[in-house]
């Protein structure tokens, strides 16, 4: 009995700590959902040190640290869901390798970022895939020299957002405004946002007076007019200085406005001029108590209105929407579309007076969390390729709210990097022009050459990339299959590409630059891979597994370079042979070698290529063995001799003008490895005319066999 009571007391002890841990998650569940990461993140803390280790509260702290951009302890919850509980969820190995590269974990992130890719091709996860983007080159840093000033009025919260608007920079603030009972945002436990005007002005820092700060001081909050006791930012102003756009969140002066979900949503305001205040504030006909619209823009001529918003026909997370601006109200927003916006964040637009858009986004391609972008807009309303603005503009953690003055020069961002005075802080940057005297560059140069015919190959495509794989420079080889990169003098590693149709996957060597001089010179020479030699289209033995007719994933790798050269040659028709090793029945080898036939062909057809445009597909079963594995020696032969014998060959029946000179074949000798030599002697009896159509398989195979002038 006393044993009986013992066990119903650990039960009880037991189940109450499963009601506790139970009760304490959808207490912090109801802060999370309401966004309250602060609160959310300590309290499951405590969850999990009570033995609570499941996927969904890993997934809950790695999101309320990383919403809150705390990506040290983001990267500590996500480490245990990834690595330890194997989590393959798409979105989840998209953040952990955000917060990785944020932190300084480059080659980590990039490792997770290639099992995301893996991922997604059997998952829907394509939307957590990076577009590539090429890097800035509107602020040559070349030519010019880019002062930063981490500003005087940033706080220990966040501050963000400086425009120049007449002779004064308006911003936002977090900082406390001095009142006793001043209300937290639950989101990050800090004040709310206010939105605050400050004088600028410049400060030279060197003795030639040749560099400048752009700089910031005697700072006063705007009139409760505008400000409330709630969130207000992102301020804009019209060129006549009548109207100022802003963000605020949905409050109208007495209550908060909540979705279904209730959720408390961002809506975009507009101010009148009264005097030398602001007042007249009212909210834009397209906002909604069911999605977010803030962080407005205006274009250049004051005729469309950008912002961000979740609203219905968003692409992703958020995008940039613009809509027209009309003298008896608004158009109908229109969504930037898929050039611009990912399946990702996208916020923070600002125009340029010569109509670029600069915009922040973890969906590009970029340094760490949110990097800031450009795109040229035309006039077509259609966009130029995306563009990083790099370093000393973006960092691995979070940045944006860009601005750039009319003159060009001087202007402002927002970041969170390190060695930041708190949360987000203010950044002013000044434009310098460098004397062509005092320019760094270095280069890069290099041939690219055949690696069969040794010869070099004219308008190969030489691309430099940087550590992030983003493509800086493209360029065509020369007539002599020359190339050459002039580099800005940066601390960098990069990397240089070569790839052309026809060949087989591109070369790259790797180049560091890093502590090198003024006016150094690199070489990185790179040899590509023909696929086509002669009448052969040259890949890997396609092997079969024994007694099966199937294409394995090895195979289907060299398939598609069939595919590639049949796509880049749409007149081209091929032929395929499959073989069998020895074992088994003359007949059931020659029916299995057809099935294996059928197999290649049906693969090739299945990625587009068009059926008449593969001649035959025959088994010969295992009349054409590679080596001596036939049926008296089988038994004495390894697996590995008898796998050589169980393959398919692809052969060019028309549709390719080739150069005699530039044909050097491959063959197999009875070991199954590639010997050339006695063949490009034989082969040089037959060169005649410098281009001309290759024969058959078969009549080159009598050419070389009967040792016949064939030339003639």
């Amino acid at each position: 009995m006393k044993i009986i009571k013992t066990k119903l007391v650990i039960l009880f002890l037991c189940l109450s700590g499963i009601i506790v841990n139970g009760q304490s998650r959808r207490v912090a569940d109801k802060y999370f959902e309401e966004f309250a990461y602060f609160k959310a993140a300590k309290i499951y803390e405590a969850v999990y040190q009570k033995g609570d280790t499941t996927t969904y509260l890993l997934k809950r702290l790695g999101d309320a640290y990383y919403n809150n951009s705390q990506t040290e302890n983001a990267e500590f919850w996500y480490k245990k869901l990834i690595e330890d509980k194997k989590e393959k969820d798409p979105s989840y190995l998209f953040k952990y390798s955000q917060v990785l590269r944020s932190n300084g974990s480059v080659q980590k992130a990039d490792s997770i970022y290639n099992l995301l890719k893996i991922t997604i091709d059997s998952q829907s996860g394509e939307k957590y895939v990076n577009k590539e983007n090429n890097l800035q080159d509107f602020l040559n840093n070349g030519d010019k020299k880019i002062s930063l000033r981490n500003l005087a009025i940033n706080t220990p919260y966040s501050d963000f957002g400086g425009v120049i608007f007449e002779d004064k920079v308006y911003f936002a603030s977090a900082s406390p405004k001095g009142e006793k009972r001043e209300k937290l945002y639950r989101w990050n436990n800090q004040p709310f946002l206010n939105l605050y005007k400050s004088d600028s002005y410049f400060e030279r820092v060197d003795e030639a007076k040749t560099d400048s700060i752009f700089e910031l001081e005697n700072k006063t909050i705007l009139s409760p007019g505008i400000n409330t006791q709630f969130h207000e930012s992102s301020p804009v102003f019209t060129k006549d200085g009548k109207t100022m756009y802003f963000s605020r969140v949905n409050f109208n002066g007495k209550k908060l406005g909540k979705d279904k979900k209730l959720t408390v949503n961002l809506k975009l305001f507009k101010a009148e001029r009264v005097g030398d205040d602001w007042g007249n504030v009212e909210e834009l006909p397209f906002n909604s108590d069911d999605y977010s619209v803030a962080h407005p823009a205006l274009s250049p001529d004051g005729k469309s209105l950008y912002f961000a918003s979740d609203m219905p026909g968003t692409l992703g997370e958020t995008d940039i929407f613009k809509v027209e601006i009309k003298e008896d109200g608004f158009g109908e927003p229109v969504n930037l579309g898929k050039n611009v916006n990912t399946t990702a964040k996208e916020m923070f637009p600002f125009i340029s007076d010569d109509n670029v858009l600069f915009f922040s986004s973890n969906g590009h391609k970029g340094l760490g969390l949110l990097d800031i972008f450009q795109t040229k807009i035309y006039n077509d309303s259609t966009y130029s390729q995306i563009t990083n603005l790099d370093h000393p503009f973006n960092s691995k953690k979070d940045d944006f709210s860009f601005f750039i003055a009319k003159d060009g020069k001087k202007g402002f961002f927002s970041s969170n990097r390190a060695k930041g005075k708190g949360d987000d802080d203010i950044y002013s940057f000044y434009i310098t022009e460098i004397p062509e005297s005092e320019r760094c560059y270095q280069y890069v140069t290099g041939v690219v050459t055949d690696k069969v015919t040794k010869e070099r190959i004219p308008n190969a495509i030489v691309k430099l990339v940087d550590d992030l794989g983003t493509v800086l420079e493209e360029k065509l080889t020369d007539s002599r299959g020359s190339y050459n990169f002039k580099l800005e003098c940066k601390q960098e590693n990069y990397v240089v590409i070569a790839d052309k149709r026809d060949y087989r996957n591109p070369d790259k060597k790797n180049i560091s630059v890093l502590g090198k001089n003024k006016d150094e010179r690199y070489t990185a020479d790179l040899v590509l891979d023909p696929l086509i030699i002669g009448d052969q289209i040259v890949i890997k033995p396609i092997y079969f597994d024994y007694d099966k007719d199937f294409i394995r994933e090895d195979a289907q790798y060299e398939l598609e370079n069939i595919v590639t050269v049949m796509t880049n040659h749409p007149k081209m028709v091929i032929k395929i042979e499959s073989h069998t090793d020895s074992r088994g029945a003359k007949s059931y080898n020659r029916n299995l070698s057809d099935r294996r036939a059928k197999s290649t062909r049906d693969f090739i057809i299945s990625r587009g290529i068009e059926p008449e445009r593969i001649e035959s597909a025959i088994g010969y079963g295992e009349d054409k063995l590679l080596n001596h594995c036939d049926d008296k020696n089988s038994k004495k032969c390894t697996e590995e001799e008898h796998q050589l014998n169980r393959r398919s060959y692809f052969y060019i029946v028309r549709g390719k003008e080739v150069s005699i000179d530039n044909v050097k074949p491959t063959v197999i000798d009875k070991k199954g490895y590639n010997n050339q030599k006695d063949m490009l002697e034989k082969l040089n009896k037959f060169k005649a005319n410098k281009t001309k159509k290759l024969r058959s398989k078969s009549e080159n195979d009598k050419c070389f066999k009967e040792d016949n002038d064939c030339g003639k």
